[in-house]
């Protein structure tokens, strides 16, 4: 559903053979033939549908583990699994469950919904998303196979220190954490990149952002909080795997380092993990049941003002996480009432979609009845959040069954259950076919039945005392009965669900044919021929729909060419690309086609990743060394040595190409980068502030090593990188850009300088082993300036940069710019800590 309709529209297009069109896009969209067209598929549906079902994989087998858990758990001292394979596959089912079912299943939805909602032929970076699910793939396959070889992570999917320290927990165990999950994370950055871009620059002409389908804003707060809440985890586990691996005491109490640093690290990440999972949910929700109900949504506002108070609050909730760890009585009563206050934009959603059903007339289909489900399994989640929300109630409950029971509440209720009714929403787009009825309500009712009976009780297991993450329990018997029921009702929860998962393969198999439109949707994506065809769309839509407007009302128009920039009659994948704020038209933009480059780069991240876990550090300069080959051909194969005349994209609007703009998508993705990057250095400047206010053992610091001198270098790599933001500035050409390499080399060769010269021994204390980490991450933003430096040049030698074609000249600048900024911060809190001395 959109907002009232506003704004221009464009003059359609005459019509032509949609036979014609249609053969004409294939041959340029199509994936290759085979085998090999599996590995080079770049398109948006191939990725998104394979996302989903690799994501389908991971949640069956977390679900097994699950039921090994609970077979242990049945009776008081259960044999089932010894205890070291129990934390095994403890610490696997949580890590499986979030990081390769929920968030995956999310992006998976995203990619493959997006552009067809939007109205468009794909994603802005259809490379960065075949990289992200071969890094997905690979980083769940290493997971997989430490279990199966018993080597798995087992000290909790949330690897708190000093448990998960080289010390208690030696071995590659929790390495493989560690990496396998930072490794799975890329995929979660590439998504949320590719996402808010696709959002903000792809959309029709005339949509603004205030006329956006609302499930359009809830993918767009999702991938915001991605970009800003994964970088806190991935720094964290970068700082746990250099102590484990370099021994630089980040988190060892007795070298100036807090177990806490990494508890607020991962919660910075956890607790807006749990809206990140669930905004996609809600707004496939926003999207079914208008639809189901035969109406328009209640409170489009409202709900948009909702998300973007969830996107802000879920980040200043993370302490309730750790109520019980010394934390202060002002935070503590800040921290609650924040934990309380989130309930304000759930419950406007909740009663917006309930006031959307008392308007309408709901048909009770089978993704309605899940939607029930999600209306009672939610709602009781969120009451027992803000139950834990209150301070004296959360230090009884802590680290008991309940909140285990209000965690799968939460997670079940918010995302599993819309995500039913998703798949029974958009199973006739994906395959074309119906239902076979009866088996998809028989499983939901098991599942419903199922899912209460096991977690319900498990809220009276925890308050009679029961702990959570332990393999065996006294036989009390107020404890023995509840544990035997969530047991029993928990195989009766994968019965239900494995009738589901039937019921899907039998209807993309054996259903029988539906029309186009069969639920009568309202948004573009059911303005497609069905199966969706690699192209999307013939025609690309003039102005996005009326609210009510049946999508099937423009499906043959679309279909026919007469809407923007029909067909393929260059040979090339382009898409419209639009301004941000307006939805005007911009420029036109070429995409790649299909390629093998994401998995080559994939499986290079994969080997520094192994040669980590092997202890082999010497030789992970080589596959660093690889992916930056990768990277400068992924770069050159978007250059051109010529003009593009303008394409015409309706009878009175011809646009240029991308090559000619300013304003490019690949801009709009360094800066998503830039935010993602950022939250990183401003998490890393935490960390420093932390231990030097909190830590136990943080003594005055030691002054650096060489006193005036290095101050001396530290200004002067600072200047040279300004005239590198200078150089940048300046005329396109072959001066510039030899003059910007020549003095980030300059900056780097200093910076190297400082850190031999300056430094002390990083394994000494933690206060030198973060002056380590702060000079690195300033070394390695100087040598990727020098890097974008060079590459403008050797675009200015081949002739490829005029004054009409940029080129990367602009990206350079904003990684330039960034370079200089977090450098001069970095010299002025280095140079302050000796000084301090």
């Amino acid at each position: 559903m959109t907002a009232p309709d506003k704004g221009f529209t464009l003059s359609p297009n005459p019509p032509q053979h949609a036979l014609h069109l249609h053969r004409e896009l294939n041959r340029v969209w199509a994936n290759d033939r085979g085998w090999w067209g599996q590995i080079t598929a770049v398109n948006h549906t191939t990725l998104g549908l394979r996302f989903m079902a690799t994501a389908l994989v991971f949640f069956a087998i977390g679900g097994v583990l699950a039921m090994m858990l609970r077979a242990q758990l049945a009776t008081p001292a259960g044999v089932f699994l010894d205890t070291e394979l129990y934390n095994q596959i403890f610490t696997m089912h949580g890590s499986i469950m979030m990081f390769l079912f929920a968030i995956p299943m999310l992006e998976g939805l995203g990619i493959w919904l997006l552009p067809k909602i939007l109205g468009t032929r794909d994603m802005a970076f259809p490379r960065l998303t075949a990289l992200g699910y071969w890094c997905y793939l690979f980083g769940g396959l290493i997971m997989l196979t430490a279990l199966l070889f018993g080597v798995a992570p087992r000290d909790g999917w949330f690897m708190y220190t000093p448990l998960s320290g080289a010390t208690h927990s030696p071995g590659i165990n929790a390495d493989i954490w560690l990496l396998g999950v930072t490794f799975v994370e890329i995929s979660a950055l590439a998504a949320a990149i590719e996402i808010t871009v696709t959002i903000l620059r792809q959309r029709p002409p005339g949509m603004t952002l205030t006329r956006m389908p609302l499930f359009a804003w809830y993918m767009l707060g999702t991938s915001v909080m991605m970009l800003v809440g994964f970088p806190p985890l991935i720094l964290g586990s970068v700082l746990l795997e250099v102590e484990r691996a370099f021994n630089w005491p980040f988190f060892e109490v007795a070298r100036g380092g807090d177990p806490l640093l990494w508890q607020h690290l991962f919660w910075l990440f956890g607790h807006p993990e749990v809206y990140i999972i669930f905004l996609p949910a809600a707004g496939a929700i926003s999207t079914i049941i208008p639809v189901m109900c035969r109406t328009q949504i209640v409170g489009y506002g409202a709900i948009v003002a909702a998300i973007l108070a969830l996107v802000f609050l879920s980040f200043g909730l993370w302490v309730h996480h750790m109520f019980t760890v010394g934390i202060p009585h002002m935070a503590l009563a800040f921290f609650s009432a924040a934990s309380a206050l989130v309930a304000v934009p759930t419950a406007v959603q909740i009663f917006a979609w309930i006031g959307t059903m008392w308007r309408g007339q709901p048909q009770m289909h089978l993704p309605m009845l899940h939607i029930m489900g999600f209306f009672l399994t939610f709602v009781m989640g969120g009451l027992t959040g803000v139950m834990l929300a209150i301070v004296p109630f959360n230090w009884q409950a802590h680290d008991t069954a309940f909140v285990t029971a209000h965690l799968h509440y939460v997670l079940i209720g918010g995302f599993v259950f819309p995500m039913m009714a998703a798949a029974s929403y958009w199973m006739p787009l994906i395959s074309g076919r119906g239902r076979i009825k009866g088996l998809g309500e028989a499983a939901f009712w098991v599942i419903l039945l199922g899912f209460h009976g096991t977690f319900f009780v498990m809220h009276l297991t925890g308050l009679v005392g029961m702990p959570r993450r332990i393999d065996t329990y006294p036989d009390n018997p107020e404890w023995i009965w509840l544990n035997l029921t969530s047991s029993i009702f928990s195989f009766v929860l994968t019965i239900g669900f494995a009738l589901f998962a039937i019921d899907m393969v039998l209807q993309a198999l054996l259903g029988p044919r539906t029309p186009r439109d069969p639920w009568k949707g309202q948004t573009l994506d059911w303005a497609m021929m069905r199966p969706t065809p690699s192209y999307t769309f013939a025609s690309l839509s003039t102005r996005p729909l009326t609210p009510g407007q049946p999508a099937g009302e423009v499906a043959l128009r679309l279909a026919r060419g007469e809407g923007l920039l029909p067909g393929a009659p260059r040979g090339r994948r382009e898409f419209l690309v639009t301004e941000i704020g307006t939805g005007r038209p911009d420029h036109v933009a070429i995409l790649p086609g299909n390629t093998a480059l994401p998995l080559a780069m994939s499986a290079m991240i994969g080997g520094f990743v192994l040669l980590m876990l092997a202890g082999l550090y010497i030789l992970t300069p080589l596959a660093l060394a690889g992916v930056g080959v990768l990277i400068w051909r992924w770069g050159r194969s978007l250059t051109t040595p010529h003009d593009h005349p303008p394409v015409s994209i309706a009878p009175e609007l011809s646009l240029p190409v991308h090559h000619h703009s300013r304003a490019t998508l690949v801009q709009s993705g360094i800066v998503c980068l830039l935010v993602a990057n950022g939250t990183l250095f401003a998490s890393l400047l935490f960390g420093l502030g932390f231990l030097t206010v909190v830590a136990p053992n943080w003594p005055a610091p030691l002054p650096l090593r060489g006193g005036m001198t290095e101050a001396i270098l530290t200004v002067a790599a600072v200047g040279a990188l300004a005239l590198g933001s200078l150089a940048v500035r300046l005329r396109i050409g072959v001066v510039p850009a030899i003059t910007g390499l020549a003095v980030n080399l300059l900056a780097l060769a200093l910076v190297a300088t400082l850190a031999a010269m300056a430094l002390h021994d990083p394994t000494n204390h933690a206060r030198d082993a973060l002056r380590a980490v702060l000079t690195g991450y300033a070394g390695l933003h100087v040598l990727m300036s020098a890097g974008f430096a060079g590459f403008v040049w050797q675009m200015a030698l081949r002739g490829e940069l005029s004054p009409n074609r940029p080129g990367v000249v602009a990206n350079w600048r904003l990684v330039q710019d960034y370079t200089t900024v977090t450098a001069a911060i970095v010299a002025l809190v280095v140079i302050w800590q000796g000084i301090a001395g």
